[in-house]
């Protein structure tokens, strides 16, 4: 089956717009061949113009406002890309980054694709701003529903850096949440809203090599039912084979020296590779 749309979401640590750096970042990221990509932690508008003078074809939009760190979003010529920077996802915290809404067509259909920059922290504020991000997201899903052509459900995925990392209570142990306990309430959420959770073909997307503190899933694409996605094949913890919805570019695929050199020379996210079919 011919893809629609190819989409790729990167967390990219503290994008100063480093030469060296840059160029490896790009370079990887135009190996990809995206339609769509999202960009998060931009710092400085340099490197607006840098991305936009060295991905011809491509329309480059920004998040602007009182945030040090923007999501930076490319959609191709082609797709007719119509930008719009959603400020109520700061959930009135002015630091907070808005999301970043791109609606593109693709093959006569459209797509809606929002993209996210969550609240980091395991304090309850933090699960707090977390979830109630996540809401506007989904409920997102019934404006656009409304909107579409022909009474026929939108095509709509919101992605990101969710930073997924559950909340520590210091005050009850016995209330904390973990990450996995987050993530499954994320996918319930989407559930009741004819939405889903893809799966990964990592088990991780985050990881500060040289740190403490271990591997995590961060980072997230949530998806109208409706929609279908090229397989990647992949195996589960425990050796059992399936297939992902997403492919976790970079440091996933790699290990020992190698992985350390990645994160050091590109980032410690993974790169979020998926197609809509």
């Amino acid at each position: 089956m011919a893809s629609a749309l190819k989409v790729a979401s990167w967390n990219v640590k503290h994008f100063r717009g480093e030469p060296i750096r840059f160029n490896r970042v790009v370079a990887f990221l135009a190996a990809q061949n995206p339609d769509v990509f999202a960009i998060y932690e931009v710092t400085g508008s340099s490197v607006y113009r840098l991305i936009r003078n060295n991905m011809p074809g491509y329309s480059i939009s920004i998040t602007e406002g009182e945030q040090s760190q923007e999501i930076l979003v490319g959609a191709k010529n082609n797709l007719e890309p119509f930008f719009t920077q959603r400020p109520d996802f700061r959930s009135g915290v002015d630091a907070l980054r808005p999301g970043a809404l791109v609606t593109v067509t693709a093959g006569g259909a459209e797509y809606s694709l929002l993209f996210l920059h969550n609240k980091s922290g395991t304090a309850p504020r933090d699960l707090g701003l977390r979830d109630d991000m996540i809401r506007k997201a989904l409920k997102l899903r019934g404006a656009l529903d409304k909107a579409a052509v022909g009474n026929k459900p939108a095509n709509y995925v919101f992605v990101g850096d969710l930073n997924t990392m559950g909340m520590k209570y210091r005050y009850l142990r016995s209330q904390d949440i973990d990450a996995g306990e987050e993530i499954e309430k994320l996918a319930k959420f989407a559930k009741g809203r004819k939405m889903r959770l893809l799966t990964k073909d990592a088990a991780n997307t985050w990881f500060g090599s040289g740190t403490t503190y271990p591997p995590a899933d961060l980072d997230q694409v949530i998806a109208a039912k409706h929609l279908q996605f090229k397989s990647f094949p992949a195996v589960d913890p425990e050796g059992n084979a399936f297939n992902a919805a997403v492919s976790v570019l970079g440091w996933p695929k790699l290990s020992g020296q190698q992985r350390s050199a990645w994160i050091r020379s590109h980032s410690d996210h993974g790169l979020l590779y998926f197609e809509i079919q």
